[in-house]
């Protein structure tokens, strides 16, 4: 039987590495959930998924010294990393069969990632500044000017080290969930990119291509 932390039918699970890994990449910004003697803890932190160490890869990152989130961990358990893709409102309205039958609800369409390993903390000056500098480089890619770590004097990034903790979590399981109406008839998400597209906004644009691409070849 299949079990998952994650309530995910089958018919909304994302398995395939390249997905999985470009919404990691494109929305960085995850929330790190961990549980110790202190409850539950959370930090939002962009971590860098790299794919080629270990078993199912790796994220790095680093929090300020001053969480006490890395201090209460225990290595015994085991941490989340939630990614959070595009996501939009579903009206009833959208349906074709809400003219038919009237039996609709409103409901809400989303993609998301979950990453669960072990966590490990550092505080050695190397490795900070090259998470840093990895971090940096890799979100500067989009200014036309990008900013480098070198541009701040050394003794100020010094500091700046000395105030952070570098994150590490080793993935044991990487779960995608991709709910973009594939538990409707194919009429109702084929007006659902419709009615998406008629609000127009970003947000909404983006949902309608991935319930797009989830259609039936």
């Amino acid at each position: 039987m299949y079990t998952s932390p994650l309530y995910n039918p089958p018919m909304f699970r994302e398995t395939r590495p390249e997905e999985l890994g470009g919404l990691m990449a494109a929305h960085p910004l995850a929330v790190l959930v961990t549980i110790s003697s202190q409850g539950l803890g959370a930090s939002h932190l962009p971590l860098l998924f790299d794919a080629a160490e270990g078993p199912l890869g790796v994220l790095r990152g680093h929090m300020a010294r001053a969480n006490q989130q890395w201090r209460e961990y225990t290595a015994a358990s085991e941490a989340l990393a939630i990614f959070s893709g595009p996501e939009h409102y579903i009206s009833p309205n959208w349906y074709v069969s809400t003219k038919e039958s009237g039996k609709v609800v409103p409901t809400w369409n989303y993609i998301t990632v979950h990453v669960r390993g072990t966590l490990t903390f550092t505080t050695d000056a190397a490795w900070l500044l090259e998470n840093v500098r990895a971090l940096t480089n890799e979100h500067e890619k989009m200014m036309s000017k990008p900013w480098r770590v070198e541009d701040a004097p050394p003794e100020y990034i010094g500091k700046m080290l000395e105030a952070i903790v570098g994150v590490e979590l080793a993935i044991t399981a990487i779960e995608g969930k991709w709910k973009v109406s594939q538990n409707r008839a194919l009429e109702d998400r084929i007006s659902a990119v419709a009615g998406l597209e008629s609000v127009a906004t970003p947000e909404a644009v983006q949902m309608a291509q991935l319930v797009k691409q989830a259609l039936p070849k």
